[in-house]
């Protein structure tokens, strides 16, 4: 790979709507997955990736990033943008612009997404390509899932971010179209900044359909890279779940996997049966107690005889002694704070159920 100066840019200023109840008091990028914040996996990647330094954008619950993270990650320094409104993929760029503007490239990832991005490889397929941009597809989530995929031609050019069904144009005449799921990454030249406006804008009407809609020389300099390793939109308890036990798995063969990943400074109780689970520090599981294919967060407690299943116990909740419990979030029961339509309250712990079906994982 070529000397380059590398920037990049987190996108964590997003609600975490979806997650909820898990991010209404900490904001997504924080939640843990196996000891380290969603976040810290991103910039632990930027680093070893040779990126010199870092932004983060910030709204939900801020603060708590800033004092998480400080002024740098894993020797890589950090700076942060406030958005009092939230300003989108691509509107997030522009009060960014001097910053990413003195690299040679900009990698961009989606601060919800969890990822092994090969982001070497996509930093050299890039450079490669001599393109626009680059972005990381993924063939191992379902296209159906996520609004029809990203179309591509044999050479790899993105021809289409939308599905044909739902309003996108028609793909180029002979061409065979191959559809894949963003991963959350991209790469994109500084040179793109000088597109970017104020104010709230997405970066796919507002930067690439655009891009694409030109045509001519630049019309077919937005490629992609196609991996097949996993990766994991983190929109949902269930599939924040789902995430967590594929990256405590390490590796491990579904069909030979028992046992769990279990912080140092987590408590398993003699008795107790913990299996391709997550146990978080602070964490306490007491005598008697089965989990099973769930994480439990900081600080978690789960009492004696208990069945889990399928669930998340929140950072501080307890689920008490005897209680049987499957697809399910658990969290503190907070003082005014009325439980759902939906929700059980449950010796001070609110239970609020999976929507959608189960992964079957």
């Amino acid at each position: 790979m070529q000397t380059s100066r590398i920037r990049g840019l987190v996108l964590a200023a997003g609600l975490g709507t979806r997650l909820r109840p898990l991010t209404e008091v900490t904001p997504k990028p924080l939640l843990p997955v196996v000891g380290l914040p969603i976040l810290g996996h991103t910039l632990q990647q930027l680093a070893a990736a040779g990126c010199e330094a870092a932004a983060i954008n910030l709204h939900h619950r801020g603060e708590q990033i800033r004092e998480r993270f400080g002024d740098s990650f894993a020797g890589m320094p950090l700076v942060y943008s406030e958005e009092p409104e939230l300003l989108g993929t691509l509107g997030a760029l522009h009060p960014l612009k001097s910053f990413l503007g003195e690299a040679d490239l900009v990698i961009l990832i989606n601060g919800d997404s969890l990822c092994r991005w090969p982001l070497r490889k996509l930093i050299r397929r890039f450079q490669a390509d001599e393109a626009l941009a680059t972005l990381l597809l993924t063939s191992s989530a379902p296209v159906g899932q996520f609004g029809g995929g990203v179309g591509i031609d044999r050479e790899r050019r993105i021809v289409t971010f939308r599905s044909f069904r739902s309003g996108g144009p028609e793909p180029p005449s002979g061409d065979s179209i191959r559809r894949h799921v963003f991963a959350g990454a991209h790469v994109l030249t500084p040179s793109l900044l000088e597109r970017v406006g104020p104010g709230p804008a997405d970066i796919v009407s507002g930067l690439y359909e655009p891009i694409l809609a030109e045509g001519g020389a630049e019309g077919g300099k937005i490629t992609s890279l196609v991996t097949a390793r996993a990766w994991h939109d983190l929109g949902t308890p269930q599939r924040f779940l789902d995430a967590t036990v594929d990256w405590a798995r390490a590796g491990w063969p579904e069909r030979l996997w028992r046992h769990s990943w279990i912080s140092p400074e987590a408590v398993v109780e003699p008795g107790a049966r913990v299996r391709q689970s997550a146990v978080e520090a602070g964490a306490k599981v007491a005598a008697g107690a089965q989990v099973e294919r769930s994480v439990l967060l900081p600080g978690s407690r789960v009492g004696k005889g208990c069945v889990v299943r399928e669930s998340i116990v929140g950072s501080g909740a307890t689920v008490p002694p005897g209680t049987w419990v499957e697809r399910r979030v658990i969290m503190p029961q907070r003082e005014g704070v009325p439980p759902g339509l939906d929700d059980s309250v449950v010796g001070g712990a609110v239970f609020t159920p999976f929507t959608g079906p189960p992964s079957g994982g």
